[in-house]
């Protein structure tokens, strides 16, 4: 398998059956999804939080918020062992456990009103469970923000065309909000927004050179500042203003560049340069230290699955589905299409040479040491108009790998600058529509959570609790964003991440096992979780033992270590309680109902 083009048509051949078959069994057969039902979002109307949604505005809202950096940085950082392993666990790992994992917090949400995930796990596996699972979601979606936004820094950094064209993207999200709202027009408020932002990407040369230009000229910390406010408004303004219609046209920009890419990989084929495994897959690599398992798991989040997903699909996605069906394109669907763009991404590292790849994206030191020699990196660099070397974290490598592609067409080389800068745009805004829909959902945890101590903060609609909860959300990832780095932070969110989504699917199985028609039906969520559960704590320890509270190694962090030993106990306190309720539940056929518990 040495070109793209066999890559891509497996994926989507696998894809396609399984979203036919396996999604619509789960959705039908499994949840018995019935359409006959009221959802939360008509239930509950209240024109701000739940809004009854078109499906396909739903499901780019939903995709626009948990495709950020895991499908676009973890491939290429994968990269490093070679193309097959990330490629393997992406297939595997997607099908199998990310858009099972979705599906099912998103349907048990709804269930519970569109609640989050730590009160549906409070229902269903206690009030010790409940509250650990709301401990570890505060605890992972701070860090995971942190993570998101970190890759937005560097990508942004001292790049003013980039800055211009991903900040105009907010003030034409709310003129299409007012638009669609004032007028009803959907498809005119679309079109307008799409060719507005185009504008903006093509106007970025004439932009960089004037005041303006210079003005936008930021470095990193400043990015660290501004990021966090950008969150708090997103977090507290009504969701048909800012956060959906940005999610939304954010949505046909990213399908439109991997839809692009597709049919380059198509009709170009680029040669895939990477072997399929290199010698780091034992370890000692230049940019992951681990071993290929278990970490391959941990660095490719996203793109195969990802806890950060429980966090929107427990949060404003189940306020907005509209019928109980749309939960199969919305939940199981959008994660194929991540898995579809975790696939891309990974091509776009290895068309790379290997030597170019490693002297993109690991720290110049580092590769000086490695003994490579660059091939067609000063073609690339004299054709993008920006120095490569060092340019670590991923985002640029994503950028630098997509723009090789189609190095093949004679004329595109007098393009090259722009499709560079369109795709760092385009990653920057892919990650930004997660962290504005991601403290939004935080904002929403530490009012169900607090609210046990403090009633009136479980209204989402109050208005001092809103901003209160919100505040506090932005200023901790804000506060972790800015005293870290991409190395220390993106192990860390990899970690924390994988746990979030095995402690969704422990919540799922008990879901299931409870409602399903037969209790076999849990072994959908049983059998991913076994071996995710078991990946992360293994990766968790490894990073504890070797890096974390290690003062000789690269990463050292006593902050970090801690964080990561809190999580994966609190962890193995909800396994626990999982296996107990398990035992409860099949012990009796009387204890499995269809029925929601009363409140």
């Amino acid at each position: 398998m040495d070109h793209a083009l066999t890559l891509v048509i497996a994926t989507l051949c696998i894809f396609a059956i399984a979203y036919r078959y396996y999604g619509l069994f789960f959705v039908r057969k499994v949840l018995r999804a019935d359409d006959a039902l009221p959802t939360p979002s008509h239930e509950f109307s209240d024109g701000k939080n739940y809004v009854p949604t078109s499906k396909w505005v739903t499901a780019g809202h939903h995709f626009a918020a948990i495709a950020a950096a895991g499908p676009l940085v973890g491939p290429i950082l994968a990269a490093q062992f070679g193309y097959l392993p990330g490629f393997l666990w992406i297939l595997i790992g997607c099908v199998l456990g990310g858009a099972v994992h979705d599906t099912v917090v998103l349907f048990a949400s709804m269930k519970y009103r569109g609640k989050s995930l730590s009160d549906v796990a409070k229902a269903e596996l206690g009030t010790v469970a409940g509250w650990c699972t709301g401990i570890s979601m505060l605890f992972i979606i701070t860090i995971t923000m942190a993570g998101l936004s970190m890759v937005v820094v560097y990508a942004l950094a001292q790049n003013p065309w980039g800055v211009f064209a991903v900040g105009m993207t907010i003030p034409i999200a709310i003129v299409v909000g007012l638009w669609e709202r004032v007028t009803g027009n959907l498809k005119a408020a679309t079109t307008a927004g799409v060719i507005a932002i185009a504008l903006c990407v093509f106007s970025g040369p004439y932009i960089q050179d004037t005041a303006l230009g210079q003005w936008l000229t930021i470095n990193a910390d400043t990015i660290k500042i501004i990021l966090p406010i950008y969150a708090f408004f997103a977090a507290t303004l009504p969701v048909w203003l800012l956060l959906v219609p940005r999610d939304y046209l954010s949505a046909f920009m990213k399908v439109g560049v991997f839809v692009a890419l597709i049919v380059g990989v198509v009709f170009l084929n680029p040669e895939i340069r990477f072997p399929a495994f290199t010698d780091f897959v034992n370890g000692g690599g230049p940019i992951i230290a681990g071993k290929v398992w278990p970490f391959v798991s941990i660095t490719i989040a996203c793109g195969a699955i990802s806890g950060f997903h429980a966090f929107i699909g427990s949060g404003t996605t189940p306020k907005l589905i509209d019928r109980w069906s749309d939960i199969l394109p919305v939940g199981y669907g959008a994660m194929l299409a991540e898995g579809v763009v975790a696939v891309m991404a990974l091509i776009a590292a290895t068309v790379l040479h290997p030597a170019d790849y490693f002297a993109i994206n690991a720290a110049p030191a580092v590769f000086e040491k490695m003994g490579m020699e660059v091939v067609d990196l000063p073609r690339l660099i004299q054709d993008i108009g920006l120095d490569l070397h060092g340019r670590t974290g991923g985002a640029v490598t994503l950028a630098v790998g997509m723009t090789e592609i189609f190095t093949k067409v004679p004329w595109f080389s007098r393009l090259a600058s722009y499709f560079f800068q369109f795709v760092i745009m385009f990653e920057a805004v892919f990650i930004l529509t997660a962290i504005d829909a991601g403290t939004r959902v935080a904002r929403y945890i530490l009012q169900d959570f607090i609210g046990d101590l403090w009633s009136p903060l479980k209204k989402l609609d109050w208005m001092p609790g809103m901003l209160g909860t919100s505040l506090l959300a932005t200023f901790a990832w804000g506060y972790l964003l800015a005293s870290g780095d991409i190395g220390s932070i993106w192990v860390l969110f990899g970690v924390s991440n994988q746990l979030m989504a095995s402690i969704g699917l422990m919540v799922g199985a008990t879901f299931v096992l409870r409602t399903a028609t037969k209790p076999i039906y849990a072994l959908i969520c049983v059998v991913p979780l076994v071996y995710l559960y078991v990946t992360v704590n293994a990766a968790g320890y490894w990073m504890m033992t070797n890096v974390y509270f290690n003062p000789a190694a690269k990463g050292y962090s006593l902050l970090n270590g801690v964080l990561s030993l809190i999580m994966l106990a609190l962890g193995i306190v909800i396994m626990i309680a999982s296996l107990i309720k398990w035992k409860e539940l099949l012990s009796s056929d009387r204890n499995r109902s269809t029925m929601v518990p009363a409140e």
